[in-house]
């Protein structure tokens, strides 16, 4: 155990975070008209294997967690075919960018639901996430998510040279 943790759970975390962090990389280079390859790679691999692990925690009854991790593998499921095996041609495009930006709003929601479960303040202030705080913040990281995918959108439009 480091830090009153374990193993697995340090590593669970540290790559969601370094998936939420390659996903803002990747969505901003959506918004500016470029795919960031490298940085797509990091961000696909890592936020599949946050999924895949948040299956390893022991658990007795199906949980509200478990719902997001199968619908965010499903949607990378969509968005892995739409860049590799689509080439993002077609309707595969639009599938792709809002495929990327709804799995990184599920990581950073799940941070957040993490956040408010294990930071003291955030305890108090929403001690059963159901108080406002917790629901205001949620609300308020949708709208921007919502925000976020329809610049991705409006920026990732066509590859330079007419290549759709």
């Amino acid at each position: 155990m480091i830090f009153g943790i374990t193993t697995f759970t340090l590593i669970h975390v540290v790559v969601s975070l370094v998936g939420i962090f390659a996903g803002l990389v990747v969505a901003g280079g959506l918004v500016a008209g470029k795919r960031l390859d490298g940085w797509t790679g990091v961000y696909l691999v890592t936020t599949v294997a946050t999924s895949v692990t948040g299956f390893g925690f022991p658990f007795v009854a199906f949980l509200p967690s478990h719902a997001v991790g199968i619908i965010s593998l499903v949607v990378l499921a969509a968005v892995i075919v739409a860049r590799y095996v689509k080439h993002l041609t077609g309707a595969w495009r639009r599938i792709y960018v809002w495929g990327t930006v709804l799995a990184l709003y599920l990581n950073v929601f799940v941070l957040l639901v993490q956040l408010f479960r294990r930071l003291p303040a955030l305890i108090v202030a929403a001690p059963k996430q159901q108080e406002p705080p917790f629901l205001v913040t949620q609300l308020v990281v949708l709208v921007l998510f919502v925000w976020l995918g329809r610049a991705a959108v409006k920026g990732f439009r066509a590859e330079p040279g007419g290549m759709a």
